[in-house]
């Protein structure tokens, strides 16, 4: 890792134990420009995007008053993502029926669910490719047929001790020192709204670092940022990769693979979110870093 010293992740703890060697080719990363491409689906006022890393599936959305977004027997949790302050969606789910304003993350429970937009906007859901449903739509699904041995099975985190339901938080979270961003987890992803961009970032602060077995979603909402990603060398060169700086507009989703070496530069004002799933351990061990930990238990084994 390389982290800049006012940067908090310089104090995460390194991995208990490196994963089983892997060999052979790595797995490309993935760039959905959505302001580039048509809509996977369109109806009823409102545009549907799919893309998906192999954990995870990004739904954008833009969406109108009246929209009516329903999931039936949804296998797993989900997560709802209201970006923009002037958007409110009504949300059944499990017997509950909530209003929700904009400036929230929501984690919506298994089953039945239902969202009513009350006003237009954009809004981002992320489901796990067991929706299978959804993973079909994506517009790299082809990309995803076959495992990548560097990522173990998913695997949910434990059930709330209160059982399902809805749960929604504000993103309205003043910044402490020490906490790196905005992170809340669920069973099945952990979402870091990181710091909001102000300008272009200092091209002598970035962050190179890397995964040894979990990807990372990086989706911009607003701004411009340029990923830079670089793969190992290994003694095999045919499995050696070009690096890659690609500059992505928003809205965009980019899939960063293990154990690809990784940093992304805001180029203007904006907003980037980061996507996990499962659950980053490292990050959920540091102390007030999942501001909804006390809602999402930690596995035993932690």
């Amino acid at each position: 890792m390389a982290y800049d010293p006012s940067d908090p992740r310089a104090a995460l703890a390194a991995p208990a134990g490196a994963p089983a060697a892997v060999t052979g080719h790595f797995t490309a990363a993935q760039y959905a420009k959505f302001y580039e491409t048509a809509p996977q689906e369109e109806a009823d006022g409102a545009r549907h995007w799919y893309a998906r890393g192999r954990n995870f599936i990004v739904a954008f959305s833009e969406v109108s008053a009246g929209t009516v977004l329903s999931r039936s027997d949804q296998p797993d949790e989900y997560v709802l993502l209201l970006p923009e302050a002037g958007t409110s969606v009504e949300i059944t789910a499990n017997g509950e029926r909530k209003t929700i304003e904009g400036n929230s993350v929501v984690f919506l429970p298994p089953g039945d669910s239902q969202i009513t937009v009350q006003a237009n906007g954009r809004l981002v859901r992320l489901f796990t490719p067991r929706s299978a449903d959804l993973a079909a739509k994506c517009s790299n699904a082809a990309s995803f047929t076959e495992d990548d041995p560097r990522i173990p099975p998913l695997q949910n985190w434990p059930t709330p001790p209160y059982g399902f339901r809805i749960r929604a938080y504000t993103l309205d979270v003043p910044k402490t020192p020490g906490r790196f961003g905005r992170i809340w987890r669920c069973t099945t992803f952990m979402v870091n709204y990181l710091d909001t961009a102000m300008g272009p970032r200092d091209v002598r602060k970035l962050s190179p670092h890397h995964h040894d077995d979990f990807e990372q979603g990086s989706l911009v909402l607003n701004g411009s940022y340029t990923h830079h990603i670089r793969w190992p060398w290994t003694t095999d060169q045919t499995a050696w990769r070009e690096d890659e700086h690609v500059l992505c507009g928003a809205p965009s989703i980019t899939v960063i693979p293990p154990p690809s070496i990784h940093t992304s530069r805001a180029e203007e004002a904006g907003q980037m979110v980061d996507i996990f799933c499962p659950p980053r351990m490292d990050f959920s061990l540091k102390p007030g870093w999942v501001l909804n930990a006390d809602d999402y238990p930690m596995p035993p084994s932690a």
